[in-house]
C-alpha cells in the first residue's frame, strides 16, 4: 500500500515549469551584492577578498542578504552542504554563519565536477580523473573480448578520454608527477590495443588519438 508524502517544494517536479520558475527565483539574486556571487543551476559561490575586517563584515552581511531573500520566498538553505573555502595561508579565516548557524570550513570543494583545494593544487583533481578513467578500462577489459584498434580506440575516445579532458583548461595537470598519472591511463590503454601493447612514444600515442594532455 502506497502513501502519500507531502511535497515541500512549489515547483513541480519533472516538468518545463521547474527551471522557469526556479530562474524566476533566482535571477536577481546577485542584486546589492557587494561581493562577487556566481551562480550555476541551484549551486551559488559567493567569494571575496579577506584581508581586513571590513572584507569579513562585507562578506556576512552578503550571506545575510542571501539567507533573507531565501527566507522570504519560502526557499530554504541547505546549510549542511555549504562550506567556505580559504584560498590563502595568510587569511585569518574568521567564521561566518547562515542565521545563527556557523558555516564549516573545508579543506577541498568539488565545484562542476572539479576538486579544488585551499592552495589551488589540482593533485586531487588530477587522482579523481585517473581513477574513473582507470575504472571504465578495468570494465571494458573484463567485457570486451576482441582487442583490435578498431573496437578499443572508439571506447577510449567515448568513454575514457572525456574524463581525462573535462575542463583540463582549468585543471592542467601542474606537477610531472600528475601528468604521468594521466598518461599512464593513456598507455594502459594501448597496452589493450592487439599489436601496439609495447608502444610507449609520446608522439604514435598522440596520432592514435590517445594523447590528450595538451594544455
Amino acid at each position: 500500500m502506497s502513501r502519500w508524502r507531502s511535497v515541500t517544494s512549489g515547483v513541480p517536479q519533472a516538468s518545463i515549469s521547474e527551471p522557469i520558475l526556479f530562474n524566476v527565483f533566482i535571477n536577481d539574486i546577485d542584486n546589492g551584492m557587494e561581493c562577487t556571487l556566481s551562480k550555476f543551476a541551484d549551486d551559488t559561490k559567493l567569494s571575496g577578498v579577506v584581508d581586513s575586517p571590513e572584507g569579513w563584515d562585507a562578506i556576512q552581511r552578503d550571506l545575510d542578504k542571501l539567507e533573507k531573500r531565501a527566507h522570504v520566498n519560502l526557499m530554504r538553505t541547505n546549510k549542511a552542504k555549504c562550506k567556505i573555502l580559504h584560498m590563502d595561508q595568510d587569511d585569518p579565516q574568521y567564521q561566518y554563519r547562515l542565521r545563527d548557524e556557523g558555516i564549516e570550513s573545508s579543506p577541498e570543494e568539488k565545484d562542476l565536477g572539479i576538486l579544488v583545494d585551499e592552495k589551488l593544487d589540482m593533485t586531487l583533481q588530477c587522482a579523481l580523473a585517473a581513477q574513473k578513467a582507470n575504472c571504465i578500462l578495468g570494465c571494458i577489459k573484463s567485457s570486451v573480448t576482441r582487442r583490435s584498434r578498431e573496437v578499443i580506440l572508439p571506447l577510449y575516445s567515448a568513454l575514457v578520454r572525456p574524463h581525462l579532458e573535462y575542463c583540463i583548461q582549468l585543471w592542467g595537470p601542474q606537477h610531472k608527477k600528475d601528468m604521468e598519472l594521466l598518461e599512464w591511463v593513456q598507455r594502459r590503454a594501448t597496452k589493450m590495443i592487439r599489436g601496439l601493447e609495447h608502444l610507449f612514444c609520446e608522439e604514435r600515442l598522440r596520432d592514435l588519438g590517445l594523447f590528450s594532455l595538451e594544455m
